[in-house]
């Protein structure tokens, strides 16, 4: 089986269940994303920037964070120095055990000038986008109810419009950034899509399973067997202390888009098992 064989098996795996349409959104892409989004990550040894956050109830949901605490731990790991950007109540939640890039910026120009300045300052080889809020046409945020949650979403859009570096969105409904690479597919389903475009976007089912298909590839090329570590439970526990709630269901359980873990922890051993014929 070929890399880009690979690829596609993790990109049919992931959006199997099919929750929000995300084969629809698939067939627009160009096979080989995960493959590709990956090969922006290898071998990376400075600064990466992993956005995450979606605002529900006043607080975040778990679909984002499990992923990118996941993408944190193996890039730190493989020698790459992540840092998560959200904004509160997140990034309150996170600072303590993570490197920690507070959004806070009250405008989309205030939010453009302190994208300039970090992206500056901090220089990062990938910037990734992992179930980030997506502008609308209109320059609104709105969930998948169709309401409009910019109120309590701060921006990170102009972090990956105005970066020089490879950048890459993970999403599982449309709403989020990254889509506008596949804005008139979007366009047919039931959202308000985002029309922010990425050099790479990813889709899954779930966009926390989309960091375990970019793990896939980086543990392949580094000898590592990176998902073998990573416990969705573990990772929903602690933020389930903090303040979470499921995306789909706005309450404090430990599930992702109202699926229990072990769907996400299923997931992982079916990567693994592809991950492992590949090296056969």
């Amino acid at each position: 089986m070929t890399e880009l064989e690979l690829s596609q098996r993790i990109e049919d795996l992931l959006v199997a269940r099919n929750l929000r349409h995300m084969q629809t959104a698939q067939a627009a892409l160009r096979p080989g994303y995960y493959l590709r989004g990956a090969q922006h990550l290898r071998d990376v040894s400075g600064t990466i920037i992993i956005g995450t956050g979606f605002p529900v109830a006043n607080t975040f949901e778990t679909d984002g964070p499990v992923g990118a605490i996941a993408l944190y731990d193996a890039l730190s790991t493989l020698g790459a120095k992540p840092i998560i950007a959200c904004a509160a109540p997140l990034s309150e939640a996170l600072k303590q055990d993570y490197r920690v890039l507070y959004l806070g910026a009250p405008d989309l120009p205030s939010a453009e000038r302190e994208a300039d300045e970090r992206l500056a300052e901090l220089r990062p080889d990938a910037i990734i986008a992992i179930e980030r809020p997506g502008l609308s046409v209109d320059n609104h945020y709105y969930n998948m109810r169709g309401e409009d949650i910019g109120d309590r979403c701060a921006f990170f859009d102009p972090y990956i419009t105005r970066a020089t570096c490879p950048t890459i969105a993970i999403g599982d409904g449309g709403n989020e950034i990254g889509m506008g690479n596949i804005a008139s597919t979007i366009a047919t389903l039931d959202i308000i899509g985002a029309v922010t475009p990425c050099d790479e976007l990813l889709v899954a089912d779930v966009s926390n399973w989309g960091a375990y298909g970019l793990m896939a590839f980086l543990g392949l090329w580094a000898g590592r067997d990176l998902l073998a570590q990573v416990s969705p439970i573990e990772i929903l526990n602690y933020l389930s202390d903090r303040g979470s709630v499921d995306g789909v269901t706005r309450e404090n359980t430990l599930t992702e888009d109202g699926l229990e873990a072990e769907q996400g922890q299923t997931v992982i051993k079916e990567l693994r098992l592809l991950a492992a014929g590949q090296q056969q």
